[in-house]
Formats: C-alpha cells, structure tokens, sequence
C-alpha cells in the first residue's frame, strides 16, 4: 500500500494570485454600486490605498487590463473611458451570490429540506418498504433486500425470492413555477440600512440555482414600487431603489398574470420587502398613503391574496423589518392567503428563503 508522496510546494504566479485576490472584492463591490464598473473600481483604489491590496509586481491598473482581457469588462462606446460588464461577469455576481447563500445553508443546518412525500423522483431517501409490483429494478437495494433474504430464509438455505425484494424510495421532485418579487420602495435604504442589496443577492442567488439545479422550473421576478413590472435576470445586478412608494396589489396581480400563464401543478409567491402597502393606481392617477396602515390599501391587498389562495398560489412573505404593526399586518396578510411568513434579518434572509424554496418544490400542490 502506498503512502502519502510530498513534492516541493510551487507557488502560483504573483499575477495570478493578485487578480484571484482583488476579483473577489471587485465582484463583491459591483453588487454595492448596481453594477457602476467605475464606482467599484474607484472604491477599489480607495480601499488599495488604505490596505495595500496590491504592490509593485501586480498594480491596480494590470487588474483593470486583466479585467478587460478576461472579458469580465469591456469599454462602455456611450461614455469614452468607462467600462461596463459583460454576461460573464454577471454570471460571476450570480454564481457568487449562490455560494455564499448555499455554503451558510450547509453550515448552519437550520432545518430539515426533506418531506414525508415520497414518489417517483432522482434523490433516494431514507425510506425502505417491501417490492410491490410496477416498481423499477434500479429502485431495488440489494443490500437491504439479502439481509431481509437471510432473517427469512436462513444462511443455510439461503434465497432471494421477490418477497424478500426491498425498495428504496425517492423523494417526490415536480417542476415549479415560481414569482420573486422584490421591493424596491424608497424605504429599502432608509435609515442608514441597506436592504436592497441582500435582496438582489438572493434574487441572483435563487436565479442560479434554478438554472443549475432545477432546469426544469421556471423563476419569474419582479420588482414593484409605484407600479410592478418584471426584470430579466441578466439586469439584477443593475437593480436600484427608487422614490417610489409600495404597490403590493400591483406586485401581487403581475405575479399572478405571470403565474397563471404556467402549466405546472406546483406555483408558489416569494415577496422580499420591509414595509406596508402605501399605493395603489386608481385609473391613471396613484392613491398614496405613507402614514399608518390605510385600510383602502390594506384591504385592496388583502383581496389580492385571497385571489391568490382560491387559485392555490401560496405566498411566503419575507419581512426585512420589525415594527410591531407591520408584523400584525403581515399575519392578516399571511392568515388571508393561508401562507407563511418569516421576519428575517438581512444577514440570514438567503438561507430563509433557499430552505423554503427547496422545502417546497419537493412537495407537490394540488
């Protein structure tokens, strides 16, 4: 048997290792400033000249030519000496997003992702249960099944017979359809908090996921402020609060236009947002209302949700703020729709939202 073998330890080139190093937080920065390949980059030099991230074999300016070479940057032709991103680079931002979110999920265990519904599906569970005619031979385990052959049968005279046969379930998967919406109201950045920024990152996070795990499925978002409408998800990095007040109604009836149009069983609503609804459109012109819980907008929304629960839409409300009767609202909203909410902090508000998606795409709605 051979042991371990140790070499001389050869370490990678200086380049190399300077732009691995200065990319993370390049790629990092760009969710903070939209995508601004600029601000980021003059955030970098200010950072650069506090920390000394680079030295004199690897400079800030070979970064940016690395940058460009790689074809993560690429000059912006409407504005002479700026650069803007490339589908690489937002691709980057997402996967990034993705394993932050998921490596935190991992380490903490906050919960169990399996269900007590079994079936047809990919993932074997734990769950062992005697052959029954119809079942597949690959859903056979052999182990289980010459154990069961021995306690029935003896070693002495020992054989398989297909009552002995034991069969391994698979955990039930189905295709799902599901609308993120994201709150992009004024009130996102109030008060010295940054809450759109953890929110775009579980968007892109989420978007990633879909596409490298679950294929099948289709993610729609959404953003909603004075109005609703949807963003694609090569734009989410250039996503910004705006002066708007919150429209949930309008948010909520685009998700379920969206939903609607799906062919799949199971259909499902995630609302990021930190505060009530203060606006609906009432024909052409905007009712708006910031103080208090106005029961005009309050009851519009609740109606929406119950429109939501008759279609069998459940919505999972993420509520990125604690004020008392912002809570109460969102228990008469969650009670309406017959869904769940959760008051998350902005630190654990992926891992909330990752644990419920997987949660319930592995359940099928009927």
């Amino acid at each position: 048997m051979k042991g371990l073998r140790f070499s001389k330890f050869t370490p990678p080139p200086k380049g190399d290792s300077g732009f691995d190093n200065l990319s993370k937080v390049f790629f990092q920065l760009l969710n903070y400033t939209s995508g601004d390949v600029s601000e980021a980059l003059n955030w970098m030099n200010d950072l650069d000249r506090q920390h000394g991230m680079t030295d004199d074999s690897y400079g800030m300016g070979d970064f940016i030519r690395d940058l460009n070479d790689k074809g993560f940057i690429k000059e912006d032709n409407s504005e002479k000496g700026t650069f803007k991103l490339t589908g690489k680079s937002e691709q980057v931002i997402r996967r990034n997003a993705l394993e932050e979110i998921f490596g935190k999920l991992k380490k903490n265990q906050k919960g169990n992702h399996n269900t007590s519904k079994t079936g047809l599906g990919d993932e074997p569970s734990a769950d062992i249960r005697p052959y029954q005619f119809g079942d597949t031979l690959d859903s056979i385990n052999i182990t289980d099944s010459l154990h069961t052959a021995q306690i029935n049968h003896g070693i002495d005279e020992f054989k398989l017979t297909h009552e002995d046969l034991q069969v391994q379930e698979k955990e039930h998967k189905s295709q799902t359809s599901t609308v993120l919406m994201i709150d992009i109201s004024h009130s996102m950045i109030l008060y010295g908090e940054d809450r759109i920024t953890p929110a775009k990152k579980v968007a892109m996070a989420l978007a990633e996921l879909v596409k490298v795990k679950y294929p099948k499925d289709t993610l729609d978002i959404i953003v909603f402020g004075n109005d609703a409408w949807p963003v694609e998800i090569k734009d989410l990095p250039y996503l910004e609060v705006g002066p708007y007040h919150t429209n949930t109604y309008a948010g909520l009836e685009l998700a379920m236009d969206i939903l609607r149009r799906r062919k799949t069983n199971n259909k499902q609503i995630f609302m990021i947002t930190d505060g009530k609804p203060t606006c609906l459109k009432v024909g052409t012109k905007y009712y708006k209302n910031s103080f208090g819980l106005d029961r005009k907008v309050v009851n519009k929304t609740l109606e929406m949700a119950g429109q939501c629960r008759r279609l069998n839409i459940p919505i999972t409300t993420f509520m990125i703020a604690k004020d008392p009767y912002l809570q109460q609202f969102v228990q008469e909203f969650t009670k309406t729709n017959n869904g769940r909410a959760f008051y998350s902090s902005l630190t654990g508000l992926g891992e909330y939202i990752f644990e419920d998606f997987i949660r319930n795409r592995k359940k099928t709605v009927r």
